[in-house]
């Protein structure tokens, strides 16, 4: 549920897990555009000098051929041409492809980590909404993707004019080159401006790396009522744990009286500590821990000792120690012994 208010809370690891979920996480698309670019240039550059003599191969092969001659030109053979250049072309072309799927799935998978989220399939019918569409138009994330958007046209621009007007000096020598030559010379200085630009853009992604995080957080942050809300559904409501918390303290106690009848003896503080022990030396190894209350528990347990016939002995230290140290149906620790084998001696000879 959502609450009202102001988002003033940090988002808590419950709402960043089902954010996660839903498929809402935080990455740079930019990150993965401008290394995705380097990559595919570099492997492209790396793989010029093969590709360019495969392609003059081929076209020296092809246009030869008698399928360009006048006379043979038909539809049949333009189709048959058209497809032995798509299966010689895709060898070609594929390396690019697959590095390019590479590198975007493996950027995604280290800003994101492994993620297999099939409701971002599903079609939502407010993104196609009139409404919801002037609101995204008009939105600050718009108007910062746009100051983007100009920034990266402004980069791009920047360096494609500073290599065209770098090739207007040897651009016109051309002329005399091979072909081959010509194209491998324009293609070189062609890849290396897209290298730098890749690079351009990579440096501005680590800005958008910062922007997209800051963003990130800032759309998970809760309002007040919110964090209440998940606080009650996680923990479980504070008045609901408060009535669970006195309904176990009552089951405790009405035990502990019902053990009182085997207790030997209860020492008390005497007001604010009362403890109930019981030895018997055929069954225990050491006196045994039968009740215990503190204050108003304290008062019961004694007015349970006196209904019962139960000697009740002062002891402040030891009911104190004794209240401390040890736990209901626990045996008291060897350093007490001393003092209790005192009190149950003293109890005997009254009984006697």
């Amino acid at each position: 549920m959502s609450g009202g208010g102001e988002k003033t809370e940090k988002a808590s690891p419950k709402r960043k897990r089902e954010a996660r979920e839903k498929g809402d996480v935080f990455k740079s698309a930019d990150l993965v555009s401008a290394a995705t670019l380097i990559a595919v240039l570099s492997v492209l550059k790396a793989s010029l000098d093969g590709t360019v003599y495969s392609l003059r191969e081929y076209m020296y092969s092809s246009f030869s051929a008698s399928a360009f001659h006048a006379d043979n030109l038909s539809v049949p053979a333009l189709g048959e041409l058209y497809k032995d250049t798509l299966l010689y072309l895709l060898p070609l072309l594929l390396p690019l492809f697959l590095v390019a799927m590479a590198a975007g799935a493996l950027l995604n998978v280290i800003q994101t980590g492994p993620m297999l989220v099939f409701s971002k399939l599903k079609p939502d019918f407010k993104k196609i909404s009139l409404i919801q569409g002037f609101k995204r138009i008009f939105s600050s994330r718009t108007l910062v993707e746009l100051g983007k958007s100009v920034i990266k046209l402004a980069i791009i621009g920047g360096m494609i004019y500073q290599t065209f007007y770098k090739g207007l000096s040897y651009i016109p020598k051309t002329a005399d080159y091979k072909v081959t030559d010509a194209f491998k010379l324009i293609m070189t200085d062609s890849l290396n401006m897209g290298i730098k630009i890749g690079g351009a853009l990579l440096a501005f992604s680590i800005a958008d790396i910062i922007y997209q995080w800051w963003r990130y957080q800032k759309d998970l942050m809760m309002t007040k009522e919110e964090v209440k809300e998940e606080h009650k559904q996680t923990e479980g409501n504070p008045q609901t744990k408060s009535r669970i918390r006195q309904a176990q303290r009552k089951m405790s106690a009405r035990r502990m009286m019902q053990n009182m009848k085997k207790a030997n003896v209860v020492v008390t503080n005497p007001t604010h500590y009362a403890v109930a022990l019981k030895y018997d030396r055929n069954e225990d190894s050491a006196p045994v821990v039968l009740a215990k209350g503190q204050d108003y528990l304290a008062l019961k347990i004694k007015e349970k000792a006196r209904e019962l016939k139960i000697q009740v002995v002062e002891d402040r230290l030891l009911a104190r120690t004794l209240y401390q140290t040890c736990d209901i149906d626990e045996e008291i620790p060897p350093e007490l012994y001393q003092a209790v084998a005192e009190i149950l001696v003293y109890v005997y000879r009254n009984m006697t």
